[in-house]
């Protein structure tokens, strides 16, 4: 019997204005119903306040996430995770959300907020492993086919 390779660990780094094709193209195939704008997410790359990583892959960009963190605000979002289909279940949303979970703290949060998809178990449970909790509900707030959005907030020191 032969022993499981583990996965590599994924190489993130930080996403630059020459990332928005791919992470426009991973935004399109993961979220087809309510897909940011390309001027939308160009504005979330080169904000004075955001903080977006990718994961490079050898045949492109498996992953990207981003954050909201204004320096000495006290709060970040995390306002979007996307991970290639097939890259999923390898650790890389663990990865992204760690990272931004560092650049919260070294830019002073101190409570961390998402919102979730209430038909999207996974990533709740992800998230809740990271030390978030549910704190409210938005509802049918993804739009046009009207899911519910689960806001869950992490406080610092909350968890790993």
């Amino acid at each position: 019997m032969t022993a499981a390779t583990p996965a590599p660990t994924p190489v993130l780094r930080r996403a630059t204005p020459d990332d928005l094709d791919a992470i426009m193209a991973l935004e399109q195939a993961t979220f087809p119903a309510d897909a940011w704008s390309r001027a939308t997410m160009a504005a979330e790359l080169t904000g004075p306040h955001g903080y977006y990583l990718v994961v490079d892959a050898d045949t492109g960009i498996d992953g990207y996430a981003g954050l909201l963190a204004p320096e000495g605000a006290g709060q970040a979002d995390i306002q979007t995770v996307a991970v290639a289909e097939h890259a999923r279940r390898r650790g890389i949303g663990r990865a992204l959300v760690t990272a931004l979970l560092d650049e919260a703290r070294r830019r002073g949060a101190a409570e961390v907020f998402l919102e979730v998809r209430a038909d999207n178990p996974g990533a709740q449970a992800l998230y809740a492993s990271l030390g978030f909790e549910p704190i409210a509900v938005r509802p049918e707030y993804y739009r046009p086919d009207g899911v519910d959005a689960v806001i869950m907030r992490r406080i610092e020191g909350g968890g790993r």
